[in-house]
């Protein structure tokens, strides 16, 4: 099994990080594979909309996101962590995961499972929560929960060791996805993958 996990944080080894570091240690107990992709501190530009993507299976600027694209392919789940900025993730974590997804429209990612993580001084991380966990909803990807939404709290740097609920948090988070992933390759193998029927796209212009 392996996780992709994305950081959308500029700072190394900042608050962030710690999170992702109880992801990957209670990972490891799991025996189950990680790869980190650091994104925050990388210049990431936004979707330009033009489509070419569709014609050749990668986007048109060729930079992380192609990288991460053949990964994303192989992984079983991808974990993205941001810090938060005005109520919402990182702007270049966003710009990285909108051409990503799209981008990548060809992989069937039905049954990988994903899961949003928010880091934050005090409040906002619902918000950035919601916000990420939006791209695996709409991409038939079911959504790793844990005891408390998937936040880790703390302002200067390395005061989210203190947030004990919030790094415990991180392992059921870690325990719970392993858990899904083990049930959704049993199920693959037993039942196969849900029938899908050709897309129905609604338009109301006449």
């Amino acid at each position: 099994m392996k996780i992709l996990i994305i950081n959308g944080s500029p700072r190394i080894n900042g608050n962030t990080s710690i999170a992702i570091n109880e992801l990957v240690k209670t990972f490891k107990g799991e025996n189950v594979d990680t790869e980190e992709i650091r994104v925050g501190n990388e210049n990431i530009r936004g979707c330009i909309a033009c489509g070419k993507c569709l014609e050749t299976k990668k986007c048109i600027f060729d930079d992380l996101v192609n990288e991460t694209a053949k990964k994303l392919e192989q992984a079983d789940g991808i974990i993205v962590a941001s810090p938060v900025y005005y109520a919402s993730a990182n702007a270049s974590l966003l710009a990285f995961m909108q051409r990503l997804f799209f981008s990548t429209s060809y992989i069937d990612k039905t049954m990988k499972v994903g899961a949003g993580v928010a880091i934050c001084r005090r409040g906002g991380a619902s918000a950035t929560f919601d916000e990420l966990n939006k791209f695996f909803s709409i991409s038939g990807m079911p959504i790793a929960s844990s005891q408390y939404w998937n936040s880790v709290h703390g302002g200067e740097t390395g005061e989210a060791k203190e947030d004990l609920e919030g790094l415990q948090t991180m392992r059921t988070l870690a325990r719970n996805m392993t858990f899904m992933i083990k049930s959704f390759i049993l199920g693959k193998k037993e039942f196969g993958l849900p029938k899908k029927e050709e897309k129905i796209y609604t338009s109301f212009i006449k």
